[in-house]
Order: C-alpha cells, then structure tokens, then sequence
C-alpha cells in the first residue's frame, strides 16, 4: 500500500492531489446529506404534527449515530483499511436513503428517524477516515488550511441542499404554511399532508442512486491507504484519554457541532415563528456565511493568521452574534437589505440574520480544532479521530436543549442562549485546552 503519512510534506502535496481530490467528493457529500436535514426539519412538523422538541429529535437521531458508532467504525477500519471502510460507509447512508421511502409513505416518524440513524452511521465512518487524511496529507501548520478547502466543498453542498430541497419538492405545490394547513378542514388538511410526504422521497432516491455510484467510485479509486502505525508517539503505553488536547478538543467539537446544527437547522424553525416568507431556505443563508468563512481560512491561515488565532476569533464573535440574535429586532431588515438587497433575494429580520451570521463566526473552528487536538498523537491518531468524531454527538444533544428552551419559554429566540456555553468554552480551548499535554 501506498503511505500518505511519512513522506515529506512538499512531496505530499505534489503525489497526492488525487487522494484529495476524492475525499473533496466526500465532504461534498457530507455537506449534501447533513444539510438536506436543515430543509427537512419544518416539513416533518407539518407531517407529524410535532412541537420544537420533537421536531429537533431529527438532529438527535442524526448526530447520535456519531456517538454511538464512532468507535465500532474505528475497529472496523482496522480491519478493513481506510479504502474499504469509507465504501462499507456510503453502502450504509445507500440503505438509509432508502428507508426515507418507507417512512414518507407511511408518514411515521419513528421510520423517519431510523433512516436518519442509518445515514448517520455511514457518515460516521466517512468522518473517522477522512479527517485523518486531510490532516496528515501535509504539513501540520496548515492543516487547517487544507480543512478549510474541505468545508468550503462541504458547505457548497449545505448551500445547494435546501435550495435543491426546495426546487425538486415544494415546486407548484402552493402554500404549505403551518397557518394554511392548520385552517383546512380534516380531508383537506390529510390530502396536503399526503402530498408532502410523498414529494420527500424522490430526492432521497436519486441521493440512493448517487451514493451507489460512488461506493463503485472508491471501491475502484487509486485512493492509498493511512499508514500512522509507524509514526513516533510520547508513549506507546498510553491510552488516548491521557492525551488532554484531544480529550479536551473532543468536547470543543461537542460544543463547536452543536453550535454549528443549532444555526444551521434551526434558523428554518425561527423564521417560520416569525412568519418569513422563505423559511424553508434559510438554512442556505448560513451555509452562504460559512463558505464565506472558509474562503478566509484557505485565504489567510498560516500566512496572516495562525490556527489558534483563528479559533479564538472564531469564539468572540459568536459570541457577538448570540448577543445579536437576542437583542435585534424581529420586524427591521435592515442587516438583510445591505447585505442581500442588492441581490434580489428576499431580505429577513435582523434577529434572523445574526443567526445566519454564526455560520461566518464559528467557520473556522472545525479546521483548527482537528489538527491542534491531534497534534502529537502519533499512532494513536485513528483513536483520537475517533474521539473527536464523537464530540459530533453536541449535534443531537444541544439541539434538543435548544428545542426545550424554546417550547417551556414560547420563544424560539432565547434557545440561542445556548451559544454563550458553547462558545465560551471553544475560547477556552483557544486559550488553554490545545496546550495541555498532561492532566
């Protein structure tokens, strides 16, 4: 097999811009699947009549899976290579994008958030392998640099998803409000909803048809193999939870993924309560800032700014932001008009805005956790891959304690609270987690 690990970095980047070249098409799928959820959210409350909580059980079962299966999936690529492993992972999210058909037929949300669990699952292998890849495949100083290229792939899929979404499910279908469908009578209110679930599942099979393709594609890729067992560790005798920047990077990544699903799917929920007339595109608004996000990180880290200045900007202003979505107003477009006007597209509340605006605050943080937490692991990287990609697990949790916040309180607006904790601890990790190499 071919070792991506221990050549020289210049060399590196020359032999091997096919390797990412592919793992670009699978953070593009990343991007795709993860964010067509975004879309998805609002429609499964009109279908399944659920509350914010419930609604936000979607993110749960999603991101769940990573906990659950991060370290099976690390066995599994001991077993089966990376190669193999990142196939077997788009042969699973194939059999959970075939189960949306079942679930939109029957209209049944436990179905819903199994398929959910499953494409999960094949995600998460998708994950453990190919993070290790982009950051090892050059230089450590700017692995962040090379993250950064990822997410800008990933977060063009999260842009084209709902905006897909959109167009292939909800085209002529008229008025599909809460408001509307709630002053229908009971045969006329089943036939919209009907409609709805049945539109949902032509775009989970083309995404079967593509990711069949692609389990083909890598199966037959020159993609080679990560070959970390070699690599000088501290201490051979250690286990990963003795390592504290990883350990302390995987709760970064708790916070960090929460934070980013919180804006990402839940900015459709609060322009729908506040009656936006585009809520169900919203999410791609996000998705526009964090591109924009990463195109600063190719741009200028290491050469302007270094990953941990990057992740310590990164935290102050979603600070800012979360002040932002708290205290501006629900009715003035004001934000919205000087950034989106020009453009024709329909402007949104400020409040709404700056929750589109943590997409650009909190851009940069995935990109310089991973290469600061696993920076001298050594052979110990698959596991700490594998830790991290656990933290993933703040993407089912902190959604929820954002969904109860806003049902107890009727206020969508003030489960953004949430974002104080979680950026104040990725501040912490900017300041002093990434340095601690003993507890």
């Amino acid at each position: 097999m071919t070792s991506i690990a221990n050549e020289q970095p210049n060399k590196v980047v020359k032999s091997n811009m096919m390797p990412m070249v592919i793992i670009g098409v699978l953070f593009f799928i990343f991007g795709f699947v993860t964010w067509l959820n975004g879309s998805l959210i609002p429609f499964l409350k009109i279908i399944c009549e659920l509350n914010e909580f419930q609604a936000l059980l979607v993110t749960f079962a999603f991101y769940i899976a990573y906990t659950v299966m991060a370290l099976p999936m690390s066995l599994l690529l001991d077993k089966t290579g990376y190669k193999n492993g990142m196939a077997i992972g788009l042969a699973v999210m194939v059999v959970g994008s075939l189960l949306f058909i079942p679930a939109a037929q029957t209209g049944n949300y436990i179905v819903f958030l199994a398929a959910l669990f499953v494409l999960g699952s094949g995600l998460t292998i998708l994950q453990t392998a190919s993070n290790p890849y982009v950051v090892k495949i050059g230089p450590e100083s700017s692995a962040a640099m090379r993250i950064s290229i990822m997410g800008l792939i990933n977060k063009a899929a999260g842009v084209l998803a709902p905006a897909m979404f959109t167009a292939l499910v909800l085209s002529g279908m008229g008025d599909y409000s809460e408001s509307y469908i709630a002053g229908l009578d009971d045969v006329a209110r089943q036939a919209k909803i009907d409609e709805l679930s049945n539109a949902l599942i032509m775009p989970y099979i083309a995404m079967a048809l593509v990711l069949s393709a692609l389990v083909v594609f890598i199966k037959f890729s020159n993609l080679p193999e990560l070959e970390l067992e070699d690599e000088e560790s501290t201490d051979d005798g250690r286990s990963i939870m003795s390592f504290p920047q990883v350990v302390l990077g995987a709760i970064a990544i708790f916070f960090y993924v929460g934070i980013e699903v919180i804006a990402g799917d839940t900015i459709g929920l609060y322009g729908q309560s506040l009656e936006v007339a585009n809520f169900a595109g919203l999410t791609s608004y996000t998705m526009v800032f964090m591109v924009i996000g990463y195109v600063i990180g190719v741009t200028c880290i290491p050469k302007y700014i270094s990953q941990q200045q990057a992740l310590l900007g990164s935290a102050i202003a979603g600070i800012l932001c979360v002040i932002g979505v708290l205290t501006s107003s629900t009715e003035s477009t004001a934000i919205a008009d000087v950034l989106w006007g020009w453009t024709g597209i329909a402007v949104i509340p400020n409040t709404v805005t700056f929750v589109a605006l943590l997409g650009l605050a909190h851009a940069l943080v995935w990109p310089a956790v991973w290469p600061l937490a696993l920076m001298g692991l050594g052979k110990h990287t698959a596991q700490g891959s594998a830790l991290l990609i656990m933290g993933i697990a703040g993407g089912a949790i902190l959604p929820l304690v954002f969904g109860q916040i806003a049902h107890v309180t009727n206020d969508t607006s003030l489960g953004y609270i949430v974002g104080f904790l979680c950026y104040g601890y990725i501040l912490y990790y900017g300041l002093v987690g990434h340095k601690k190499r003993t507890w």
